[in-house]
Parts: structure tokens; C-alpha cells; sequence
């Protein structure tokens, strides 16, 4: 379902190299009920970065990654530009990962307006009739969050206004996700007011990639499709030949230990370890303990997202003190705030492992960074959603 996106190289003993343009890879780690990749391909790197002849021209102009599969049989028979009421339109946010999602369905972006008055204000106009349309709007609230959620809402409140007959928002990362319940007196539920805002906006549904937590999808008043793009790591890591019996998977805090441990389960029942730590402020973490024996393994840390670095950089120094022979960090949201690169590329980790949910801001590549794309993921969801067809099926 998904492929790799950029791939910096390693120099682990325990994880063979990508260097051929095409490989069928041999692998010692077994994925149990993941979605598995269509192909892997090597991505030709400079500095980190995917060269130009990673990308192809379209016929619009626009540069196509070539590991974007081709829409299916099924999906090229049944979608075509001239007799679907399916559309596809991106925000400012994530553009890139827009057009991936249309070239996986065989169509083109909707053409939109968007712009910013001298006052900050934001003015978006559809450049296209969506009457009695299904409209995908595709925008994560990354930062900026606020300006990037204001667009999501006006975008929906564009559509319907012309009359489309659904419009389901597709966010792959959901800001103020973090913000769902009161931990202190007097606190603001964010995630819960977003919901609404989105909701009476106009949207008719939600299509969310790793949230936070599945609480967030009680909040919604309308349908809310879930999708784990870590399922894309996870298929990445199978493709490695590092023996299960040197991996061990580590949560970076407590509150992590049942995704750590759906993670661990579908890498052959890996066994699981977990970094104690006490927040004593926002973004700011302190380890306090491990528990769990990492002690010459391969230990791979798994979060939703990476923020400042602090928890997964204290808990990667706290693993290495525990004898642990490398650390991988892998994580679907890659906010990155100053100063995570520094932290993620100070030489802690092996690899850093993150999907496109977010894209990536020209300074923040670093030679360890792995950035695996969901849009795959996404466009299938998308026209199964379409087509009224399940969506759990896709990772069973």
C-alpha cells in the first residue's frame, strides 16, 4: 500500500543497505495482519535529500515521485476525470502529499484559490463546480496550526456553499490532538473544540491518520475514519534483515505502551520495554528508569509523533546507558520543533524513521532521516470511503 519516500543511508551491521534501483528484499522479521508494500524502491540521495531524478513530470507540470504506484485495474476502470463525481483538493499545507493521493486515484488536484490578505486574513475560492460532488479536502493542521486549521474550515465552508454532496476532510495530522482531556483545573478540552469547529463548519466526515489518542474520535459528531500510517513502518522494518531475536520495541513513556505493544506484536512478538519518565512541563520531559532489558539489541522506539525531541532523545541516551547496541526512532508525525534536529541527528540514533503526513521544511533533513509516504495508504482509503467500501479491511 505504501512505498518509501526518502531513505538516508545507513552504516548498521544489522540492517542491510538499499542500493539497487529495484530489490525483492530478504527479511527475517515477520508482519503480521500489515498492510505490505506494492514495491520498494531505492531512492537516489543527495545529502540526505532525493535527487531530481527521483521525480517525474506529469502532464499539468507537477513533479510525481516515481515510487507512487499506479491506481489499480479496478481503481483506473471505475475513476475517470470526465464521469466521476469523486474530487480531490488540497490546502496550503501539504500540497505534495495531495497531488501523491490524486495520482494514486488517476486524477488531477481540483483547482482552488487560495491567498492571504495584507491582514492575515484567508480567502479561498473553488475554481471548479463540486456540485453534488464527493470532495476529499486534504490538509493536515501542522504548524502553523492555527492558519492551517482556519484554511481547513473555509475550504469546507467553500464546498458547501457549492453545493457538494459530501465532503469529508482529510487531515493526516490532527493539531490540538494532544489537548484531549484536563490534566489540571481549568484547562481547555482543544481537541473536543476543534472537532466542533470542524463539524459546523460543514463537514460530513473525517479522515484522521495516527490520532493521538482514539478518544479524539468520540469527539466528532460525524463519521470519523481512522487509518494507522504506522503500518507503513512497520512494513518498512520488515523489509530490513535484522533478526527478531536482537529487536526489542521501547515505548518513550508509559502512555505509549499499547501502541508500543500493537508494534511489538506485529514484529514477531518482539519484546517490549518502557522508558519511565515525569513531564514537569510542556515539552519538557525527565527519564526517570527502564523497564525492560535492551542490553545488546536493536531497540526500535515508537511514538505518534515527534515534537521537540526531548522524550525520545532522553529515553535514546538512556538505552544506549542500558547497553543497547543501536536505537531506531520511527514515528508517523513529524512536527519537529527547534530543537528536535538537533537532538534526532546528534548521533543517538541509527536511523530516524517518519512518514509525510507533514512535510518536511527544506533545513530539517539530516543524513539519518527516513521519510516513508502515506499517500498510497490514503488514496486507497479515499476511494474505498468513495465507493462505500470497508476501510478496516485494508489492515486485516
Amino acid at each position: 500500500m505504501s512505498t518509501l519516500l526518502h531513505s538516508a543511508s545507513t552504516s548498521s551491521p544489522s540492517f542491510s543497505q538499499i542500493t539497487t534501483p529495484r530489490f525483492a528484499p530478504i527479511t527475517r522479521i515477520s508482519l503480521r495482519n500489515g498492510v505490505r508494500c506494492k514495491a520498494i524502491e531505492a531512492v537516489n540521495l543527495e545529502n540526505g535529500r532525493p535527487s531530481a531524478s527521483e521525480f517525474l513530470v506529469s502532464g499539468s507540470g507537477n513533479a510525481i515521485p516515481r515510487y507512487v504506484v499506479a491506481p489499480n485495474t479496478r481503481i483506473q476502470d471505475l475513476v475517470n476525470r470526465n464521469d466521476t463525481r469523486l474530487r480531490i483538493f488540497s490546502g496550503t499545507a501539504n500540497p505534495a502529499l495531495a497531488q501523491e493521493i490524486a495520482c494514486y486515484l488517476g486524477l488531477e488536484l481540483g483547482k482552488t484559490k487560495i491567498k492571504r490578505f495584507a491582514d492575515g486574513e484567508i480567502y479561498v475560492q473553488l475554481q471548479e463546480s463540486v456540485r453534488g460532488c464527493d470532495v476529499f479536502l486534504v490538509q493536515p493542521t501542522c504548524p502553523p496550526a492555527n492558519e492551517n486549521l482556519m484554511e481547513l474550515l473555509i475550504m469546507i465552508d467553500a464546498c458547501r456553499r457549492a453545493s457538494a454532496k459530501n465532503i469529508t476532510a482529510v487531515i493526516p495530522y490532527f493539531g490540538y490532538a494532544r489537548a484531549d482531556r484536563k490534566t489540571q483545573g481549568r484547562e481547555s478540552i482543544a481537541a473536543k473544540l476543534v472537532a466542533n469547529l470542524i463539524t459546523e463548519a460543514g463537514a460530513n466526515r473525517v479522515l484522521a491518520c495516527d490520532l493521538h489518542s482514539g478518544q479524539s474520535m468520540g469527539y466528532f459528531d460525524i463519521p470519523v475514519d481512522h487509518v494507522y500510517g504506522q503500518s507503513v513502518i512497520l512494513d518498512y522494518l520488515a523489509s530490513k534483515t535484522i533478526c527478531s531475536d536482537d529487536l526489542v520495541v521501547v515505548s518513550p513513556d508509559v502512555g505509549g505502551v499499547a501502541r508500543a505493544r500493537a508494534f511489538a506484536k506485529k514484529l514477531s512478538d518482539a519484546p517490549l520495554a518502557i522508558v519511565d519518565k515525569r513531564r514537569h512541563g510542556h515539552n519538557v520531559a525527565e527519564v526517570m528508569n527502564l523497564i525492560g532489558d535492551v542490553r545488546g539489541k536493536v531497540a526500535v522506539m515508537v511514538d505518534d509523533m515527534i515534537d521537540t525531541a526531548g522524550t525520545i532523545a532522553k529515553g535514546a541516551a538512556l538505552l544506549h546507558q542500558e547497553g543497547a547496541r543501536e536505537v531506531y526512532a520511527c514515528t508517523t508525525h513529524a512536527v519537529f520543533s527547534p530543537p528536535a534536529i538537533e537532538r534526532l541527528s546528534s548521533g543517538l540514533f541509527q536511523e530516524v524513521i517518519i512518514t509525510n503526513t507533514i512535510p518536511v521544511a527544506e533545513q530539517n533533513y539530516f543524513p539519518q532521516l527516513t521519510v516513508l509516504s502515506v499517500a498510497n495508504l490514503l488514496g486507497e482509503t479515499v476511494w474505498r470511503v468513495h465507493d462505500d467500501c470497508s476501510v478496516s479491511s485494508i489492515f486485516l
